[in-house]
């Protein structure tokens, strides 16, 4: 799974650097709730009245067999590919589709609404800038529903969308959709995360309100769930304030063909946040020693100025001792920089987390040892209050701990930077990933001295 993590952040990067280079925006969103819900039907129909599907997706969809009985076209196929999905009419996997309309670009990520696959929701909207969360207007706020909600203000994603669905079992009742927004409505402040919060009643078999208006529902005020995707403002997303630049790589061409490139020592990774320009003065973390950028370079050859997420190669000032897994970091906004961190965790694993055992933890490009010194607290999924009493993390519990590492790591609170605020653990001898964590804020004590490279 470390593999395919790997795997999954270069294609985030390559998508992201794509998206920059096109004038259309790039919207990732997911979608989640409880089980039969109707995610993945949502997905089908937005797909399908989006007119984004290609030809030999539409034939597939008509000849294929609707192993749940009917005989009627099941639009949930179109991301339920797993035959046990199909079987059981349930989302097992993380399944990602593409389209795009004239004004935005967009990657879904249909996520499972079983407890048991909470860990694979997690996986699914760790990178999304919109959360769809949905709610059967039949049975309400479920424990689920809170629990996704929870889930997707711990990632910090920035946009909700509460979709009350099945309107059409309801009789398009607008007291059943304002009590149960009412109900979502009383313990949003707890979460305390979302810049803005959306609330669409529809229905996915239908298509009412999803790409068009429905007119079943004339008393409903707003948008069409399309309309609001291709709307929603997230140009702001992006933290331009603070640089911050994990080395992937040191670049040495060592060509001695060309003049240029024979002495050539560059410094390659994604900007994941802020803004660089050349003479601007920067640290090198972990070593702390401060200098400034002096050429900065793509594959098209030199730029004035890069920001996140581009991928790019830095050049510095002076020639510093510096390799995969340091950072690169604005002078005036320094990270923490610490062995002791303290974050929440989502467990992924099949053997709970105990305090002493040793795992993996890779953040940004490097990965260092790490123990779990101690459990301060396991949320509760109903209130969303955090109980001190947790001796252990089962698989999809969500928890504080106190890590302790091998070697000092350079980072941010999570809420501040989601990259330079998430990690994964990785379990020595299998190589799977057990736990996404979320850090706290760096105290001032944490925060680094830096050595001017002049003095």
């Amino acid at each position: 799974m470390e593999t395919a993590s790997l795997s999954a952040s270069i294609d985030n990067a390559s998508l992201q650097d794509a998206a920059l280079r096109s004038p259309i925006e790039l919207l990732r969103f997911n979608t989640c709730g409880s089980v039969d819900d109707g995610k993945s039907t949502l997905i089908g129909r937005l797909l399908y009245d989006s007119k984004s599907l290609m030809e030999d997706q539409l034939a597939a969809l008509e000849k294929s067999v609707d192993l749940t009985g009917g005989g009627q076209i099941n639009l949930a196929n179109l991301t339920d590919g797993l035959r046990a999905e199909r079987e059981q009419g349930i989302t097992i996997d993380v399944a990602y589709r593409y389209f795009a309309t004239r004004k935005r670009k967009f990657i879904i990520a249909d996520t499972p609404g079983h407890v048991q696959y909470t860990r694979n929701m997690v996986t699914g909207a760790s990178t999304a800038n919109l959360s769809i969360v949905l709610v059967d207007a039949r049975q309400g706020v479920s424990e689920q529903t809170r629990r996704h909600t929870f889930i997707a203000a711990l990632l910090g994603i920035p946009h909700l969308v509460i979709a009350i669905n099945k309107m059409d079992l309801v009789d398009w009742s607008e007291a059943r959709y304002a009590e149960i927004r009412r109900e979502v409505e009383g313990f949003l402040p707890k979460l305390n995360a979302f810049r803005d919060v959306k609330f669409i009643p529809l229905s996915a078999l239908g298509g009412d309100n999803v790409v068009e208006l429905s007119p079943r529902m004339p008393w409903y005020p707003g948008t069409a769930l399309l309309a609001h995707l291709e709307s929603v403002h997230i140009a702001s997303d992006w933290n331009l304030g603070t640089l911050r630049f994990p080395v992937q790589w040191v670049n040495r061409p060592n060509n001695p063909a060309d003049p240029q490139l024979h002495d050539f020592r560059g410094l390659s990774g994604q900007i994941v946040s802020g803004v660089v320009r050349p003479g601007q003065p920067v640290v090198v973390l972990p070593g702390g020693i401060k200098t400034s950028i002096k050429e900065i370079w793509t594959y098209d050859g030199p730029r004035a100025e890069a920001f996140c997420p581009q991928s790019v190669t830095l050049c510095l000032e002076h020639d510093l001792d510096v390799s995969r897994g340091d950072m690169i970091v604005g002078a005036e906004n320094l990270p923490g920089l610490g062995t002791e961190l303290q974050a929440r965790i989502c467990w992924m694993g099949q053997r709970p987390l105990h305090p002493g055992r040793k795992y993996l933890l890779k953040h940004g490009t490097q990965t260092v040892l790490a123990v779990a010194a101690r459990i301060e607290g396991r949320y509760n999924m109903q209130s969303f209050d955090l109980v001190a009493d947790a001796a252990e993390l089962k698989m999809n519990d969500i928890g504080v701990v106190q890590l302790q590492t091998a070697r000092p790591v350079a980072y941010d609170g999570y809420a501040t930077n989601r990259a330079t605020g998430s990690f994964i653990l990785i379990e020595q001898g299998t190589n799977l990933t057990v736990g996404a964590g979320m850090l706290f804020p760096p105290t001032e004590a944490a925060k680094p001295e830096y050595t001017d490279f002049a003095i």
